[in-house]
């Protein structure tokens, strides 16, 4: 009977190892929405391999009351479902945790710890006497550990039983047989053990205003909102998703009430060199069009970013990154494609990019990227990350407004044509760096054809000197447009004067926050300032002027946001240090406080 584990209530986490392919998911995922429906703040992270079953898999659950929702690093209570990680499972237990197992078999001699209350619940046992169907005694266990840990942790049953029926409203004849699984393992600990455990949940009104969502789903939202009507991709870890979303979305909303007919087009295209050609010629016909890929994605899309780059053609790009080099680790998770998006193809080109920090981000940021491809006229690349984008998220609900209208930019209409003398495709009347385009067949002044090879600012092919020279020292200029038109970074200024700051992107943000509370507690006060696009704007060479010392915080080996700001800001490089997190394992807060406290004690950051 437990009698060493920690009294918590509402901050732990709960760890689930499961074998893959055996159905956990909808168990996993029930119990972290019946903690968010309870009030109290939460996020779920999954673990899993990359083959299709058989290879161990790990959903963690983090139960947060000062809605801390990065990985805290430490697990409290353990649900123990897979043999072959029993004994690194319970290693990963803290002292004064909860280790429940499946007694069905006896393992006394793996698992034995002081510090650590071991429970064995014999889940396959009952299944196996409460079910005939033999898939349904696979599946039921996770259920049966559902209810387990609504008896453990005094979850609301009313909560789950809603769940339950909303998972299964599908199919029906499922409800009855998942709340029975949940019924036997709810009885066996009322009747065994004491419950609850003093590690359990209290009821909060902490989420009200918030949703559950993962980032592929929210940008897939958000190209629907923006008015994306074609998508091409060619199917890869992690991004699938994302266009999985769209169509789901577009099918509901992309038809015609009357006729039926779709009003979009998807399009799974060969290879991902295909794919992006599809989203060029769709925007150069005037479609809002867009493709999700990944790092080995991306560099096989280089040579046509830089086609669109020259040729000034709009497009939408999602790189939801994962680990790497070549195929790395398909499902784990890394910030290492900033580089190669940044200068993505041969030749002088510089992208904009976009780093969303949360799902919400994603659906705003998706909206914003298709304007801005379409008013400077070039590839907009959104960089998340498999965290973000396949993970499950507490953010604020989505918001938008019924009278958006999309920012198409400088496209000149029949009139226009009609009334201009003449039409030349590159000429930059407003001294911006954009010029003006059209599409084609509105009027035979337009552009008809589009040009990737050297041209002139007529549009007319050259391989004269100064003419090209002109048109590229033209699309200098539009960057210096791109970085007043990109979104702001968000700056979080300490209570007390500091010459100490934090740079980060995307996904990093949760533990940076919490980071900054722990440091905050230790006398150590930092600002900070997130970046939410490339070109840096002002703001960002400002702030990093105002501190002597800034930790640059990102989640790849080679340090490529320092990298990145060293090559296109003025600050010292000697006074950046880097805090990198480049396992595969989304950051959580540790890191960050072990290294500005160490710098801070060694005086480097004096």
């Amino acid at each position: 009977m437990p009698g060493k584990s920690k009294n918590r209530i509402n901050d732990f986490v709960i760890r689930l190892a499961n074998v893959n392919g055996t159905g956990s998911a909808s168990a996993n995922s029930l119990l972290m929405k019946a903690v968010f429906r309870m009030g109290i703040p939460v996020m779920g992270k999954n673990f899993f391999p990359s083959n299709i079953q058989g290879l161990p898999t790990w959903y963690e659950i983090r139960i947060t009351k000062d809605s801390y929702l990065a990985r805290s690093g430490h697990v409290d209570i353990m649900v123990a479902m897979n043999a072959q990680t029993y004994q690194q499972d319970l290693r990963d237990v803290s002292p004064g945790g909860v280790m429940i197992y499946d007694s069905t078999w006896p393992r006394d001699s793996m698992l034995s710890r002081d510090d650590v209350t071991i429970l064995g619940i014999p889940l396959a046992r009952m299944c196996n006497e409460h079910f005939t169907n033999a898939r349904a005694r696979i599946l039921m266990k996770n259920m049966a550990y559902v209810g387990a840990l609504a008896a453990l942790l005094d979850l609301d049953r009313d909560v789950i039983a809603n769940l339950v029926e909303e998972t299964f409203a599908a199919k029906k004849a499922l409800i009855p047989l998942n709340m029975e699984a949940i019924q036997l393992g709810f009885e066996y600990v009322q009747q065994t053990f004491e419950c609850p455990l003093p590690t359990r949940v209290e009821p909060m009104n902490k989420t009200s205003g918030h949703i559950m969502i993962d980032g592929n789903t929210a940008a897939g939202l958000g190209c629907l909102y923006a008015g994306a009507t074609v998508g091409a991709w060619y199917p890869i870890t992690p991004s699938t998703s994302l266009m999985d979303a769209f169509k789901m979305f577009a099918e509901r909303f992309r038809k015609d009430a009357k006729t039926g007919e779709r009003n979009y087009c998807i399009i799974q295209a060969e290879d991902e060199l295909s794919a992006i050609g599809i989203v060029l010629g769709a925007s150069w016909n005037g479609a809002r069009a867009f493709t999700p890929t990944s790092g080995p994605g991306l560099s096989l899309m280089s040579e046509f970013i830089g086609f669109a780059y020259f040729a000034e053609l709009p497009a939408v790009l999602f790189d939801v990154q994962r680990v790497g080099p070549s195929t790395g680790m398909p499902t784990r998770t890394q910030q290492a494609d900033i580089l190669a998006a940044a200068y993505a193809s041969h030749g002088d080109t510089r992208h904009v990019l976009l780093f969303p920090a949360d799902p919400k981000e994603c659906f705003e940021l998706s909206v914003t990227a298709f304007d801005l491809a379409d008013r400077l006229q070039t590839p907009v690349i959104v960089l998340l990350d498999l965290d973000i984008g396949m993970n499950d998220w507490m953010c604020e609900e989505l918001t938008w407004d019924d009278g958006f209208q999309p920012d198409r930019g400088k496209v000149l209409n029949a009139q226009e044509l009609e009334e201009a003398e003449n039409f030349y495709r590159y000429l930059d009347p407003d001294n911006d760096g954009i010029p003006y385009r059209t599409y084609p067949g509105v009027h035979p002044k337009g552009a008809y054809f589009v040009r990737g090879s050297g041209h002139n600012k007529f549009g007319a092919y050259t391989e004269d000197a100064d003419e090209y020279q002109e048109v590229v020292d033209r699309l200098s200029r539009k960057w210096v447009t791109a970085a007043k038109l990109v979104p702001a970074p968000i700056i979080y200024r300490c209570q007390k004067p500091t010459d100490l700051a934090i740079v980060s992107v995307g996904s990093c943000d949760y533990a940076i926050s919490e980071a900054l509370d722990r440091l905050a507690e230790r006398g150590i006060y930092l600002d900070y300032l997130r970046v939410k696009a490339f070109p840096f704007g002002d703001e960002v060479t400002e702030f990093l002027g105002q501190h002597a010392r800034v930790f640059v915080v990102e989640q790849n080996r080679d340090a490529q946001l320092k990298s990145l700001l060293t090559l296109e800001t003025d600050y010292p490089k000697n006074c950046m240090t880097s805090v990198l997190n480049y396992n595969g394992l989304p950051i959580d807060c540790r890191c960050i406080v072990a290294a500005i406290e160490q710098a801070v004690s060694e005086g480097m950051a004096a």
